[in-house]
C-alpha cells in the first residue's frame, strides 16, 4: 500500500514538474518566433488625409451650387415631378430654360427631401407653399444636402398664371432676391397673381391635378397660415 502511495506521488510530482517547467517555455519560443516573422513583414503606409478627403461627403454650398446644377441639369432627361400628399397627388413639369431651379428641384426630389415635408403656408385664393417643417428630421436633411441659395432666374417670361410653380426669396438678408432651394409655392388665383412676376422665379407648372391643390388652398389654417391639420408630402417622384 505505502509502495502504490509512493509511486502515485512521484507521478504526480512528475507530472506538475513537466506542466509548470516545459509549457511556458514553449510559449516563449512560439512568440518570439512570431515577433520575428512579424518585423519581416513590409509596413504598408497609408495616408490619412487621402483618406479622409474620400470618406467627407459631397455638401452643396453657396460656392460650388450654381456649378453643380449647371452640371447636372445637363445630365437631365426628364422633367416632371409627381407629389403626392396626404390630400391627393398633381403632378408639375419643370421649365427647361430655368435650368438652376429645374435642376434643384429634381435633385431635391431624388435626395427625398420633400419627403415627409409639409404644405406649411396656405393663403386662400393666392398660393400654397410646401417644402418646410416643424419636424427635427428636415432641419437634418437640409444639413445634410448642404446651405445654398439660387439666383433669380425672372426674365425668361414666364409669368405667375394660374397653376405655376415658383420659388420663395430667403428669409434671411437678402437684398438680391435669391431663392430659398427647399421651397416652393404654387399660384392658385384665378388668373393669376401677376404682382409676383419679376420678383420670384416660375420653373413650371402643374399639368395635372389643380384639384388637389386648390382642395389643400381651402383647408382651414391658423396663425401664420399654417393650416389647423397637417398637410404632408408623402412622396416627390421625378417621371
Amino acid at each position: 500500500m505505502l509502495l502504490r502511495q509512493s509511486a502515485l506521488t512521484t507521478s504526480i510530482l512528475f507530472l506538475l514538474f513537466v506542466s509548470c517547467g516545459e509549457s511556458p517555455k514553449k510559449e516563449k519560443d512560439k512568440v518570439e518566433e512570431n515577433i520575428a516573422n512579424m518585423d519581416t513583414v513590409p509596413k504598408i503606409e497609408v495616408d490619412s488625409t487621402a483618406v479622409k478627403e474620400e470618406e467627407k461627403p459631397f455638401k452643396l454650398t453657396e460656392e460650388n451650387a450654381i456649378d453643380f446644377f449647371f452640371d447636372y441639369s445637363k445630365t437631365l432627361k426628364k422633367d416632371k415631378v409627381k407629389i403626392t400628399t396626404t390630400m391627393g397627388s398633381f403632378t408639375v413639369q419643370l421649365y427647361d430654360d430655368v435650368p438652376y431651379h429645374k435642376a434643384n428641384f429634381i435633385y431635391l426630389a431624388r435626395q427625398h427631401y420633400f419627403d415627409s415635408t409639409q404644405f406649411h403656408r396656405v393663403v386662400k385664393d393666392f398660393i400654397i407653399q410646401g417644402g418646410n417643417s416643424d419636424d427635427r428630421k428636415t432641419a437634418r436633411k437640409r444639413g445634410k444636402i448642404g446651405r445654398y441659395l439660387l439666383p433669380p432666374d425672372a426674365k425668361k417670361g414666364h409669368k405667375h398664371h394660374r397653376g405655376t410653380i415658383s420659388m420663395p426669396s430667403s428669409e434671411r438678408d437678402n437684398p438680391h432676391k435669391l431663392a430659398s432651394p427647399y421651397e416652393f409655392f404654387i399660384v392658385v388665383t384665378d388668373p393669376g397673381s401677376y404682382h409676383l412676376d419679376g420678383s420670384y422665379t416660375p420653373f413650371g407648372r402643374v399639368v395635372e391635378g389643380m384639384d388637389v391643390v386648390d382642395a389643400i388652398n381651402n383647408v382651414p389654417v391658423g396663425d401664420g397660415d399654417w393650416p389647423w391639420q397637417n398637410i404632408y408630402i408623402l412622396k416627390a417622384e421625378v417621371l
